[in-house]
């Protein structure tokens, strides 16, 4: 069988499953608090899932109290007026479940899987730390050290991830984006109870959240549970508008940063637009076409070809306001960073001048589709896809969209793109190499 035949069956495995659900299979409903509802009913297995979209992230921080949404992330599970201290994780492992959450700069999301039968237990779990979340000092301290201990370690195990704080520090003056998710070490000592109180009350509230429900439900039940356990709890005043907008770039920016490695890291970061823009879809592709396998236009020729990296990889993920398109590159021993640099933009040159050609748009175009196949295909995926279309999309029928939307996606668009974002005077290029005596 060739290569072009198993594209075209997988294709055809990946469209039967998608096909299973419809625009209409979701259903919809919010609360008189405000609480938003999406329900996708699939009997395909005994399990349901419920995910909890909070429209709260590091965006909604300000300085003297970064690191707020992801410390939540960690309180959430420190015990409520029902229940206690470890309940939450307990009460969910007997009843056959499990759960985890993530924090971007955007959102904080929890997620619970457990069987469907379980439903009206994880509604009793959620509506009861949602409405009753116990702010206690002691277990504030606790998550405080948990914290400084994952911010230290963090920085220090990765080389990543201290680069990737001074650059977002750089690239963005103004705007929230400036400090991490997980904040300040000065911020984190110091938050009050008043402050995590606040933060808490006007974050956590049901009429700023979005709740998905995928599996083996029915909406009537769903109805039901979220009637008598979410609707008693009281809707908030919402937080203030994230009003700031951050300035046109109007010249290179950069940073140099050193720590003990054996070989240096660098960054390359371009501002482009959130994801409701209209060139979202174009420099997603765009990203893949540059880092997405070996024959990669910068894989197959700094890591294969001339071997000045021996990684090489790019980031633009979703976002409610303008972000960073990166490039991530890890040298090769000996290499200059300067030798790197210049053969990225070569690279990144010969786009914007020459554009792609049909066949490597086509390559990536069927990439796509298999990835977003494979992102619905259990109900866990369903759940997180569609609340992250409704959140950072607007809506979650654009993700019955989404594969038209690739599909639309012209070599001019991607030439385009190029030209319009990896201007010199739209980067910041952060180096990180390793200590020197001076």
């Amino acid at each position: 069988m060739t290569k072009k035949m198993i594209i075209v069956l997988l294709l055809g495995i990946s469209t039967q499953l998608y096909a299973q659900n419809k625009i209409d299979d979701v259903k919809t409903f919010t609360l008189k608090n405000g609480m938003k509802f999406l329900v996708l009913e699939d009997n395909s297995i005994p399990n349901a899932n419920m995910y909890l979209f909070y429209h709260v992230g590091s965006r909604n921080e300000h300085p003297g109290i970064t690191g707020l949404s992801h410390f939540f992330e960690h309180m959430m599970f420190n015990g409520a007026k029902k229940y206690g201290p470890k309940m939450f994780d307990r009460t969910m492992e007997f009843n056959g479940g499990a759960n985890n959450a993530y924090t971007t700069e955007n959102v904080t999301v929890y997620t619970d899987w457990f069987p469907a039968n379980a439903l009206e237990t994880i509604f009793d779990l959620e509506s009861d730390r949602i409405e009753n979340l116990a702010i206690d000092p002691k277990y504030v301290q606790s998550e405080r050290e948990v914290v400084l201990s994952e911010r230290s370690t963090g920085l220090e195990n990765s080389p990543w991830r201290t680069l990737g704080e001074q650059v977002s520090a750089t690239a963005f003056q103004e705007h929230p984006y400036h400090w991490s998710v997980i904040g300040y070490e000065e911020d984190i000592k110091n938050w009050t109870k008043e402050d995590l109180e606040l933060y808490f009350k006007t974050y956590y509230a049901p009429n700023n959240c979005t709740v998905v429900v995928s599996g083996n439900v029915k909406l009537e039940e769903v109805k039901r549970l979220a009637e008598k356990y979410m609707t008693p709890i009281p809707a908030q005043k919402p937080g203030p508008e994230v009003h700031l907008v951050e300035p046109k770039q109007t010249g290179e920016r950069r940073v140099t940063v050193q720590k003990q490695v054996g070989s240096p890291y660098m960054m390359i970061a371009y501002h482009v637009p959130n994801s409701k823009d209209k060139d979202y879809y174009a420099l997603d592709i765009l990203s893949s076409i540059l880092t997405n396998g070996n024959s990669s236009r910068l894989y197959s020729s700094l890591v294969d070809d001339k071997q000045l990296a021996t990684n090489i990889f790019s980031g633009y993920g979703e976002s409610f306001d303008p972000t960073l398109f990166q490039v991530y590159v890890s040298a090769n021993k000996g290499v200059s960073t300067d030798a790197i640099e210049n053969a990225v933009y070569d690279e990144l040159n010969k786009i914007a001048k020459d554009g792609i050609t049909e066949k490597e748009l086509q390559k990536i175009k069927n990439q796509k589709l298999m990835e977003f196949y494979r992102s619905i295909e259990t109900i866990n995926g369903k759940s997180n896809s569609l609340g992250t279309y409704e959140l950072f999309f607007g809506d979650y029928k654009k993700m019955f969209t989404a594969p038209d939307e690739y599909a639309k996606v012209s070599l001019d668009d991607v030439k385009r793109v190029a030209n319009e974002y990896f201007k010199k005077s739209n980067r910041t290029v952060g180096i990180l190499k390793a200590n020197v005596e001076e």
